[in-house]
């Protein structure tokens, strides 16, 4: 897993090679076991490197005998599949991205379709001029581009391409009052004027400079339900977790994962427990001071699982000491409260593992939200369209507060409705649109990398998501409880995660740990060119001085979005705690 970075300019000039050398300055948290450059007329590629797989010859770029290079921030779990359908091919390194230079070569652009893993891909051919750039379905890894007055620029982070010098770093507003009323943004816009995701497994061709092709390939299955007996399901279950989590442990370096007290990883343990003959070691987070706690339970399960368990706890002093550090690994934000404790996470696993599970897409794929069951019942009964009131509504604060930012998310619906899908797999589908990459995998994907650690999501397996997505309704939501198939199948192989009890969720304290500063935090949040440009000022102190849970929500929000733009927008470094750096000038 990696960073990548490239440039391909307009008039066919090499490009800078300061500007590549910037590039991957600014990319070195997520590659920091080497670093490669490709150099030529028209294109520069950047590569750095954490090894996993070969870790002798498995350096990038990569590049075939008829001049094709690639750099890739990948985990191509079936590579060993591909390595022997490739009759007739020699490959020169052990390294999972080799095989998409001669698949490029047989299938061109649609080499896609023939990989299972997660990546985000550069490749250049220089026999037609064309960069080519793919991301993975789900968007695991995140790709960002930028037409500018030099060229294409492309990198696996906004602030890389700020950082070239190519493109000012202005923030984009519609966007941030996306932001700021959904705690993340959705579509191909980012907070950055001028800088584009890829989005989730799109592929866009590139010739001088401007995008000329684009294609996409969809994470889920399309159609309806199908109809399984229950026993079926189970069987399909157990057998294509099996698999994906067995794929998902090729590494060539030690490994964990992070254990919570969820059926998700509930299930991630008692299945690597059975694959690996060593000990699984599983890292919990939990809250000082009484909050929701999930370290009993997640020990209880890692004993039974003969697993290494390694707690850690975090509280108010980690809150503020160590905050700006994970708003400012987040360039791209998402104000979610588990960013955090994701952090402080990563940062004590990073000094045992370089790779770590986690159970990221199970709610999806199997339906175990809350929003999911209320979207399934008539109005008359309390059900309700998903995020229809944003963070701030009727709270008066913000200076715009329009119904314009939920504009991305009534595209993503009209674009999850196709064929003949149920309420419920429409309400999935639009979650695997945004809130999943755009929240969720960027969380995971920005703090992990910031400690040169790796995260693998195996319920977001192209095989998985053929198996269970479509299941019928009434193996996901029955009895009131979300994926229940999945309830029922955990509850047979591993009764010790109570997988039918209440659900606990996941509660970051935030709001409590703001409210012992609350007049102080105010005040200094209220003083931010950002939020005065955003909020009606008036407003903002007396937010942070109030109790109640929506005002609480609400200056999470406005604190995460403070400190976001002072490190991002102004560049104020990030190291001191949450006073000194909004209190910078």
């Amino acid at each position: 897993m990696c960073g990548i970075a490239g440039l391909l300019t307009t008039d066919g000039r090499a490009p800078s090679k300061d500007v590549l050398a910037k590039m991957s300055r600014a990319l070195v948290h997520r590659g920091p076991d080497g670093d490669g450059i490709y150099h030529a007329d028209g294109i520069g590629l950047v590569h750095r490197r954490l090894a996993i797989i070969d870790l002798e010859t498995g350096a990038q770029p990569l590049q075939d005998s008829d001049g094709a290079v690639l750099v890739a921030n990948a985990e191509i779990y079936n590579h060993i599949e591909l390595r022997t359908k490739l009759s007739g091919v020699t490959l020169q390194t052990g390294s999972d991205c080799e095989p998409i230079l001669p698949l490029y070569r047989l299938h061109g652009p649609e080499f896609v379709s023939r990989l299972r893993g997660m990546y985000a891909i550069a490749l250049f051919d220089p026999a037609n001029g064309e960069l080519l750039l793919a991301r993975d379905p789900f968007g695991i890894k995140p790709l960002y581009y930028a037409e500018c007055d030099d060229g294409f620029a492309f990198a696996s982070e906004p602030s890389v391409i700020v950082a070239s010098g190519l493109l000012e770093g202005r923030e984009h507003r519609a966007s941030r009052d996306e932001l700021l009323q959904l705690q993340f943004t959705t579509g191909r816009s980012t907070l950055f004027q001028g800088i584009q995701r890829v989005l989730p497994g799109e592929t866009i061709v590139v010739r001088q400079g401007r995008v000329i092709a684009r294609a996409r390939r969809e994470a889920l299955p399309g159609g309806a339900p199908s109809v399984f007996e229950e026993q079926r399901a189970l069987d399909l279950l157990d057998a294509t977790l099996m698999d994906s989590v067995s794929v998902h442990q090729r590494a060539d370096v030690p490994y964990g994962m992070f254990l919570s007290g969820g059926v998700d990883s509930a299930a991630l343990l008692s299945i690597m427990a059975e694959l690996n003959q060593e000990p699984v070691t599983a890292y919990t987070v939990g809250f000082k001071g009484g909050a929701s706690d999930e370290r009993d339970l997640a020990g209880a399960l890692a004993r039974k699982a003969g697993a290494r368990h390694v707690p850690i706890e975090v509280g108010p002093e980690d809150f503020l000491q160590s905050l700006p550090r994970a708003v400012g690994a987040m360039d791209d934000p998402a104000a979610d409260y588990a960013v955090l404790p994701t952090f402080l996470l990563a940062k004590a696993a990073a000094k045992d593992v370089k790779v770590v599970l986690t159970g990221e897409g199970g709610d999806e794929l199997l339906a175990g939200y809350g929003r999911y069951r209320s979207a399934l019942r008539p109005f008359w009964l309390g059900g309700r369209e998903i995020r229809t009131r944003g963070v701030f509504h009727g709270l008066g604060l913000l200076r715009a507060e329009g119904d314009d930012w939920r504009d991305g998310l009534v595209a993503a619906q009209s674009l999850a409705a196709k064929g003949a899908r149920s309420k419920l797999q429409v309400a999935q589908a639009v979650d695997c649109e945004d809130w999943l990459p755009h929240d969720l995998l960027t969380k995971v994907d920005r703090c992990l990398m910031a400690h040169g650690l790796e995260g693998r999501t195996p319920f977001l397996d192209p095989l998985v998501a053929a198996a269970v997505f479509r299941f019928d309704d009434r193996l996901k939501v029955k009895r009131g409880f979300g994926k229940y198939v999945f309830r029922q199948w955990l509850d047979r192989r591993c009764p010790e995660a109570q997988p039918f009890s209440k659900k606990r969720g996941f509660t970051v304290p935030v709001a409590r740990w703001i409210q012992e500063h609350g007049p102080r935090l105010g005040a200094l949040v209220a003083a931010q060119s950002g939020i005065q440009e955003a909020c009606n000022m008036d407003q903002v102190p007396k937010l942070f001085s109030t109790e109640k849970k929506r005002a609480g929500q609400a200056s999470w929000v406005l604190l995460f979005y403070a400190l976001w733009h002072q490190i991002h927008m102004r560049g104020i470094s990030p190291v001191g705690d949450v006073f000194e750096v909004l209190d910078a000038r």
